[in-house]
């Protein structure tokens, strides 16, 4: 899903953007760290030399220079982190809901008395105060 661009970007903002971007890239071409290091201090040379330029129309077209090298070197399959969307273990942890709990056999319950007894005088309070305001269940309402 695309996103609409809510504010225009300085061009710190989108020099920034593209360094980031490049060093992306970079890190998925170098798996050896030293290699990494080297390649992203030439590029940061590179980066440092666009950012003290004072005249605008050559820092567009250096910054654009910048973005088509990016695009023809761009990494076929670039590195993900393992935890961002699109990577290995992403949503692999899934957080259970809160009725599962209530399925928990007792001698488990008994292992955790006060977060049990804290839950049941939490519920009985969330039923009270849902009561309050959409009123009490039907049996008619019931489905089981």
């Amino acid at each position: 899903m695309a996103t609409i661009p809510l504010g225009i970007k300085t061009q710190t903002q989108k020099l920034c953007n593209l360094y980031k971007r490049a060093i992306r890239n970079l890190e998925s071409y170098y798996d050896r760290r030293h290699v990494f290091r080297f390649q992203a201090v030439l590029l940061r040379e590179r980066f440092d030399k666009i950012a003290a330029l004072q005249d605008q129309r050559e820092f567009n077209q250096r910054l654009q220079e910048e973005e088509d090298s990016l695009f023809a070197i761009i990494h076929p399959i670039p590195k993900k982190f393992p935890l961002s969307p699109g990577g290995v273990a992403y949503a692999r942890v899934v957080t259970p809901p809160d009725w599962v709990l209530d399925y928990w056999h007792p001698l488990e319950k008994a292992q955790y008395p006060e977060y049990f007894k804290r839950r049941e005088e939490r519920k009985k309070e969330f039923v009270a105060l849902w009561e309050k305001e959409f009123g009490k269940d039907e049996p008619k309402d019931k489905h089981h």
